[in-house]
């Protein structure tokens, strides 16, 4: 069995123009394995980005939404956003929650050149990989 870093660096030489690979626990906002090829990607920055990610999925305001859906529906709404894509003024973040292990996130980040259909394919093709790999 492939390790978890290994199938980050894969994903990285895989997608042209990938930055950096990242799965996040979604639960405590640690980074659980992680791959880059940015010297600027340091620990304290990675772990920055981990949290930021963690604030648009599972953050005080997104629970919040979710407690006004449970009321309108009538029943518990929750984890309710799976996959966010952002853009800045230069790079790509392709972000998805892994369908078997809900709290775990994949994070690639890409430069602004990369296909948009690449990037997805490459984080949907990679999640059965990385699933039995994550706690």
């Amino acid at each position: 069995m492939a390790k978890l870093d290994d199938i980050l660096q894969s994903v990285l030489s895989d997608v042209e123009g990938a930055l950096g690979c990242a799965v996040v626990d979604l639960e405590t906002g640690l980074l659980i394995a992680v791959a880059h090829n940015v010297p600027y990607f340091t620990s304290s920055y990675l772990d920055a980005v981990a949290a930021a990610a963690v604030d648009m999925l599972r953050g005080k305001n997104v629970r919040a939404v979710e407690s006004l859906l449970t009321t309108q529906r009538g029943k518990k709404v929750e984890k309710m956003i799976k996959e966010v894509q952002m853009t800045t003024e230069q790079t790509l973040h392709f972000m998805a929650t892994i369908p078997e292990k809900p709290d775990a996130l994949v994070v690639l980040i890409t430069n602004r050149k990369t296909n948009l259909g690449m990037g997805w394919a490459a984080v949907r093709r990679n999640m059965p990989l990385i699933a039995p790999l994550c706690p």
